[in-house]
């Protein structure tokens, strides 16, 4: 049976972000995508003077319409919120729409580099822990794991063991599994690292001098539909790292404006063709 992911995140119109590579992944891997979008950018927030239209007032009726409708999500995915109030509407259509033995995703989108992204209030990323307490896997980048962690939004681990730590710590926490991203192997790899009942794996891959907007959506969504399809943990996340290196390296290749996103479009194919 196809499975249904019920996907909660922005939508931005230019510069192969959100809800763009979401959909586009989670079909080419066999997976029906639902998008619910919690605002729309006509491009990302990378880019400067974009225009928004935030959907907070859209999404309740959305989900009392589904589940009149009776439909239940094999995958609950939420992302980019863009008010606290989502962050009630988010839990509801968890608890109200997730199939039973469906997977529930929380990429807890709220900054990266160090940086809080512009968008998000203090207490929206406070809040962001709830959706992470009714998650089964939770995608954090390191900027991220801090916030949810209560540390300095500046720190990074400081060495191997302490990245373990903190990957430990959020699963402990938030008694999810945890992928974190962008995990830096060396001065010249960048990784993922699994925890799942406390048991680590890392990949990792060589690090290209070339940073796009847009790679945590790309990763989440084959993490997710890699999942859906049957793969452990550390088989999807695998799968997931080496396919944003790719992009990466494909798009790099072709010197193209970084805020223009990854070009993962001529490689979706191998997506398929891996199933």
């Amino acid at each position: 049976m196809q499975k249904k992911i019920l996907a909660l995140h922005d939508l931005s119109g230019f510069g192969r972000s959100s809800l763009v590579p979401i959909i586009a992944v989670t079909s080419a891997m066999g997976h029906q995508c639902v998008p619910v979008p919690t605002a729309v950018f006509s491009t990302h927030t990378a880019i400067e003077d974009y225009h928004v239209r935030d959907l907070t007032a859209d999404v309740p009726p959305t989900i009392d319409q589904y589940e009149r409708l009776g439909l239940q999500f094999e995958a609950v995915y939420s992302g980019f919120l863009s008010s606290e109030q989502q962050i009630g509407s988010v839990s509801q259509a968890i608890l109200r729409l997730r199939a039973p033995e469906g997977i529930v995703l929380v990429d807890p989108v709220m900054g990266d580099n160090g940086e809080i992204y512009r968008t998000y209030t203090a207490q929206l990323c406070h809040r962001m822990g709830e959706l992470c307490h009714l998650a089964d896997v939770i995608t954090p980048n390191l900027t991220e794991a801090a916030i949810l962690l209560g540390h300095d939004v500046h720190a990074l681990p400081a060495d191997a063991r302490e990245t373990a730590d903190w990957a430990r710590a959020l699963e402990t926490k938030y008694d999810a599994r945890v992928v974190l991203t962008g995990v830096h192997g060396g001065s010249e790899t960048v990784g993922v690292l699994c925890c799942e009942h406390a048991q680590l794996a890392f990949f990792e891959h060589a690090r290209i001098p070339a940073y796009y907007p847009g790679t945590g959506d790309l990763f989440a969504s084959v993490l997710l539909g890699g999942l859906l399809r049957g793969d452990s943990l550390a088989q999807a996340a695998a799968r997931a790292a080496s396919f944003v290196r790719d992009c990466i390296a494909y798009t790099a290749a072709r010197g193209t404006d970084n805020l223009h996103g990854v070009q993962f479009e001529p490689l979706l194919c191998r997506l398929w063709s891996s199933l």
